[in-house]
């Protein structure tokens, strides 16, 4: 939605890398560019003019004139103001004390309300709440048929009471204030604590309709009036928010269509000129694309400073917690990394979503957009069908996997033996890797990132610590437990032999864990 925008942005920034001071000149130009990047955008002009007034007035004072980077300080002062006019903070959804908390929807006709129902109910779902959908759209053909689509997708249930218009050739019928008030009554009834009402879209600013959706929030007295308005829709999205404003005096706004080419403008507009918090936003088509507005993580991103939190909210939600335990215990051990974990990560990585848009996430991602944009979202299915296709002992063990071996597995998994070979290569070097991390070497390639040791002792170059080459473990799998067991064995005897503190060189008994002047809390590894 902001790729325009980030890019355009970037190229400002970048005029003003390795400038150690920043005459009035330079920030004039700067805040221009900003200037015409945004009204390229579609944001609104009034929007624009303050946005730069802010900018100006703060690059021109003493915050960037005695700051030690003066282009990074503009970077800051952008964000800090895209901040501002995205809504400040993070506003959640108000429960009502006594409930159902009642949510009314209302937007355009085509700007996703009815779908954004289905998605808002199930996201409720996942928050512990019961909600309850009212089909109170009797205008649209099939806008009650999409709404019980959509609840069930949901395993939400939906009060429709009338079947609204079936046809375009139907004339409508039916009372949607009457059907949106008894819905909050069966809320009330069959002890739902949220209702979500779903209301008629309009085409345009049509009076009638306004003055429907005025008395369907007059009837059920909602806790919360969310506007839905289309991000796509460009300079238009000013009017439109004000007649909703004035209409039904919305409390919060809910961006759909997130995910789309458009210039997304209106995100940067409607909360700065209406004075409501953008509170939601659609980013796919899916019932699970649907999140929590957060302003200062959308400034990052349109910054291309990445939304780590959201990344990590996201796989908080979706990984397995036993799975995760399990893969901890076998990294301690300093276990084998197997296909068979390999297949596993790779799953728990799928539940997240679209890699896509997990990658758009990370920090710089503006930088490698065509690569991302190419990529094909089925290579994890390709991947699955080949480690599949494998025998559960050529998982364990990969090495054993010959020519033959491979041409078997690409011919069950419908692949060529080349990417066989390519999945082979890669895993080998993961494999390698968790390895190298488990027994506290770091990771590769990035010097000072030791593992669950600490910082690596041997990180320094030409001190490298040596930790003994690991014998390979057998082919057989009754040789390879014989071994695994004699291994175990010998690390048990070691333990018994070696009593703590004999590291220092002395007994446990004589040894004073004070003498050594440890941090507070320490002795309790060395057993005092």
């Amino acid at each position: 939605m902001f790729n325009s925008l980030s890019d355009r942005l970037a190229s400002t920034f970048k005029n003003l890398r390795g400038k150690g001071r920043l005459s009035e000149a330079d920030v004039d130009a700067t805040v221009r560019e900003i200037r015409r990047a945004l009204l390229d955008a579609d944001v609104a002009v009034p929007v624009v003019r303050e946005f730069a007034a802010h900018v100006k007035e703060r690059a021109l004072g003493e915050e960037v004139s005695g700051a030690l980077n003066p282009g990074q300080q503009i970077v800051k002062i952008v964000n800090d103001e895209l901040v501002n006019i995205l809504g400040g903070e993070t506003r959640r959804i108000r429960l009502a004390k006594n409930p159902p908390t009642v949510i009314m929807l209302a937007g355009l006709q085509g700007a996703g309300k009815t779908t954004l129902a289905g998605k808002l109910s199930k996201w409720l779902k996942g928050q512990g709440h019961s909600p309850l959908l009212v089909a109170a759209d009797l205008q649209r053909p099939n806008a009650v048929t999409q709404l019980q689509v959509n609840g069930q997708r949901a395993g939400v249930p939906v009060f429709a009471p009338h079947p609204g218009v079936q046809s375009e050739f139907e004339s409508a019928t039916g009372d949607p204030v009457a059907v949106a008030r008894q819905g909050v009554e069966e809320a009330r009834q069959k002890l739902h604590d949220v209702v979500i009402v779903d209301t008629a879209g309009r085409l345009g600013v049509d009076t009638e309709m306004m003055q429907q959706a005025a008395d369907i929030r007059a009837a059920i007295n909602p806790d919360e009036v969310l506007f839905v308005i289309d991000a796509m829709i460009g300079q238009d999205a000013v009017n439109t928010a004000q007649a909703f404003n004035e209409g039904v005096n919305f409390t919060g706004v809910v961006l759909s269509k997130l995910d789309g080419d458009a210039r997304g403008g209106a995100a940067l507009s409607v909360a700065s000129v209406t004075g409501k918090p953008v509170m939601f936003a659609s980013t796919g088509e899916s019932l699970d694309d649907f999140e929590i507005f957060h302003p200062d993580r959308m400034a990052n991103r349109i910054l291309d400073m990445g939304d780590i939190l959201s990344l990590i909210e996201q796989a908080e939600k979706s990984w397995d917690k036993g799975e995760a335990e399990r893969m901890a215990q076998k990294f301690a051990d300093q276990e084998d990394f197997t296909l068979d974990d390999f297949l596993a990560q790779m799953q728990q990585i799928r539940k997240m979503g679209s890699m896509k848009k997990m990658l758009m996430m990370m920090p710089g991602a503006a930088g490698m957009r065509q690569q991302l944009e190419n990529f094909d979202e089925r290579e994890i299915d390709r991947v699955e069908a080949i480690v599949r296709s494998m025998t559960p002992h050529e998982r364990v063990a990969p090495k054993i996997i010959n020519g033959s071996r491979r041409a078997r597995i690409a011919k069950g998994s419908g692949v060529h033996v080349s990417e066989v070979n390519g999945l082979l290569e890669r895993f080998g070097q993961a494999q390698k890797m968790m390895k190298k991390m488990a027994q506290g070497g770091g990771i590769p390639g990035m010097p000072g990132m030791a593992g669950p040791g600490g910082f690596s002792g041997g990180a320094r170059k030409g001190k490298q610590v040596s930790k003994g080459k690991k014998k390979a473990r057998s082919g057989n799998p009754a040789k390879a437990a014989q071994e695994l067991r004699e291994a175990e064995e010998r690390r048990a005897n070691a333990k018994k032999a070696l009593p703590t503190g004999a590291a220092f060189g002395q007994q446990q008994e004589d040894f004073d864990p004070s003498a050594l002047n440890l941090p507070k809390g320490f002795e309790k590894f060395l057993g005092k």
